[in-house]
């Protein structure tokens, strides 16, 4: 008997201009059959797909790090699909255990309704917030009430739940878990469910969280989401995720002129890795400009050139062109390719005893002249007080014209 063959369709140009595009950057696209079936979906019925990034409120700031997401959110919204930016102003109140070896403290309503009041308005810096929809999970998980909080509770098993890596680990080192924390991923879940997602991001932590929903859906009857999780951006130090926690971040509201400075004394490995993940440049011109920085050309033009763009895009090209001449005149020349890393402890730190320890004074009294005379800066900025103490965080601090050292501070 003669078998068949049955092939799929090749995909449209456009759908295949848009996988490109979904991929462009990420870690995971799970599954990408299945997405690629909805964008030929949603290309032939006009019924734009329903795209979910979800936010807890656990700082009143947004990072350059959020903005991972945030960036994909806003390519995709480009090609017309709907984006739902969602707070999850319930789930703070329990606490994401992601990559957690301890339990998270959960925030009180009244933080978490300050920090969600300053989320949208930053978050719309990056999308377009003519087509985005916003929501608050507080919506469906409050009425969920006692009742339906255990009807939910009983479509996911302990033995699944212990497979999460960080519950599994602080199990085995006998590190409490508390049972609210097993309630995190489910009504994360929850919210794709009451959303009816076609796609929910997220960085690669959140990649529990995310299967969850999918499994939710298919448990409610409807057809699962897919999961793109993107990588979690290094903060100025290059080693640790952005976290305001590690003090190593640059955030969205900073002033124009520290952030282009910021962005400037990041590594040069770094940048590539920022450009990918950050920049709306296509990957076309990346790919050139990494060729002639590879032939000779020198790295920092590509560096301000990055720097440029960001501070442009949460200020304006103005304010770009501005922190740019700023930086010109206060570093005297920039900040060299490759700098010392120097890691130290003991925030806060006077500035004096911070020269000292990182190796760019011989001692106080000498750091302290430095600092008389002017020959002192931090992030391009000249100090002038001997008292100054700095914060845990990243800094660039520079002595004279030609000492530097990228210091960070816990």
């Amino acid at each position: 008997m003669n078998q068949v063959s049955v092939t799929s369709p090749s995909p449209s140009a456009a759908v295949s201009a848009a996988l490109a595009t979904t991929l462009r950057g990420c870690e995971e696209l799970i599954p990408q059959a299945e997405w690629l079936k909805k964008l030929a979906r949603s290309e032939a019925t006009g019924q734009p797909l329903r795209i979910k990034l979800g936010l807890d409120p656990t700082a009143p700031d947004i990072h350059l790090g959020h903005t991972v997401v945030l960036n994909k959110m806003r390519q995709l919204q480009d090609l017309g699909h709907q984006v739902i930016f969602l707070i999850g102003d319930f789930t703070s109140l329990i606490g994401d255990p992601s990559g957690r070896n301890s339990t998270r403290p959960p925030l009180t309503p009244e933080q978490i309704k300050a920090n969600a009041d300053t989320y949208y308005r930053q978050a719309s810096l990056v999308l377009d917030p003519a087509r985005t929809e916003i929501r608050y999970n507080s919506e469906w998980c409050d009425p969920l009430g006692a009742r339906g909080l255990i009807a939910l509770a009983s479509r996911y098993t302990v033995a699944r739940m212990m497979e999460r890596n960080d519950f599994h680990d602080r199990y085995k080192a006998g590190t409490p878990i508390s049972v609210h924390e097993f309630l995190y991923p489910l009504m994360q879940g929850y919210d794709s469910v009451a959303l009816k997602s076609d796609l929910e991001l997220g960085g690669t932590d959140q990649k529990f969280n995310l299967l969850m929903g999918r499994h939710l859906q298919a448990e409610y009857g409807q057809e699962a989401q897919c999961v793109l999780t993107m990588p979690l951006l290094e903060g100025l130090d290059g080693i640790e995720k952005m976290s305001k926690s590690k003090g190593n971040y640059i955030g969205i509201s900073e002033h124009a002129n520290s952030m282009f400075a910021k962005v400037l004394s990041i590594s040069d490995g770094l940048m590539w890795k920022w450009y990918t993940l950050l920049s709306f440049r296509s990957e076309a011109e990346i790919a050139a400009l990494r060729a002639e920085t590879a032939a000779g050309r020198n790295p920092k033009d590509a560096k301000v050139a990055l720097a440029r763009e960001i501070t442009a895009r949460f200020h304006s090209p103005a304010a770009a062109d501005a922190a740019e001449q700023d930086f010109a005149n206060r570093s005297q020349g920039g900040v060299p390719d490759e700098i010392a890393e120097v890691r130290l402890s003991g925030a806060p730190l006077g500035i004096g005893a911070l020269l000292k320890a990182a190796g760019l004074a011989p001692s106080g009294s000498e750091a302290g002249r430095l600092i008389d005379g002017g020959g002192v800066r931090v992030d391009s900025g000249v100090v002038s007080d001997k008292a100054l103490k700095l914060a845990a965080g990243t800094y660039v601090v520079q002595v004279g014209k030609r000492k530097f050292a990228r210091v960070t501070l816990s």
